[in-house]
């Protein structure tokens, strides 16, 4: 864990001595930054192994931090926020975020979310495994973490490319909610299941009219599926 590096973003100077000490005594390595500008600067050279995001922040706010640090990386984003609305969580969620927490949050419930994302981001990168799930007009790599439709890469948040690779690898089966957080976020996700309604929406979006030989399907009253048509 010595080696492992978090980025605290917030303008709070209070709360971000606050997470530092703490997360410094768990043994992480921490370093801060005040507003959204000085946090992509330090992104780049700092090189963490986890973000943690406000989203009211100067010149840059986290909406927009998040959006440019999923331009050039993969690595965990948790946001934190005074914002509680469905709306923040949402868009967190589809700007790539890992985890949303709002404040004020208990210290230990952070240190679980982070030591979940970070568990669950290294068991991905240490995968060897080379194999690329294709169907007409699809490729899917999850060790390159990446996606091709029509032979062409797609931008797409990891943990979406996570969702639709468990899905199509397991296709025609169908999962319940509550199974995809716990196969895709981790069994000690502690979000809820519009996480997942969230992700399938925006994988839709993407997939849209790519091909007719599968769907990602709704099974009402029960959850989703990768549907192989024929």
């Amino acid at each position: 864990m010595a080696d492992t590096k978090i980025l605290v973003v917030d303008d709070d100077s209070n709360i971000s001595e606050l997470l530092k000490i703490y997360f410094e005594n768990e043994g992480y390595a921490v370093k801060i930054a005040n507003d959204g500008m000085e946090g992509l600067s330090y992104f780049k050279l700092f090189e963490p192994d986890l973000v943690l995001l406000d989203i009211m922040l100067p010149k840059k706010d986290g909406w927009q931090v998040c959006r440019e640090i999923r331009e050039m990386s993969s690595k965990p984003v948790i946001m934190i926020t005074a914002k509680g609305e469905v709306f923040d969580k949402v868009l967190g969620l589809e700007l790539g975020a890992d985890d949303f927490l709002v404040k004020p949050f208990d210290m230990k419930e952070l240190s679980a979310r982070v030591k979940a994302v970070l568990r669950r981001y290294q068991a991905h990168a240490r995968q060897n495994d080379e194999e690329v799930i294709k169907f007409e007009n699809i490729e899917i790599s999850l060790q390159k973490y990446e996606l091709k439709l029509n032979g062409k890469s797609v931008d797409i948040p990891p943990k979406e490319l996570e969702l639709l690779y468990f899905l199509a690898s397991n296709y025609n089966r169908v999962f319940t909610r509550d199974q995809l957080l716990d196969k895709v976020w981790g069994f000690d996700y502690l979000g809820d299941s519009r996480t997942v309604d969230v992700h399938v929406k925006r994988l839709r979006e993407k997939l849209e009219g790519v091909s007719d030989k599968w769907i990602l399907k709704t099974v009402w009253g029960v959850g989703y599926k990768f549907e192989l048509l024929g």
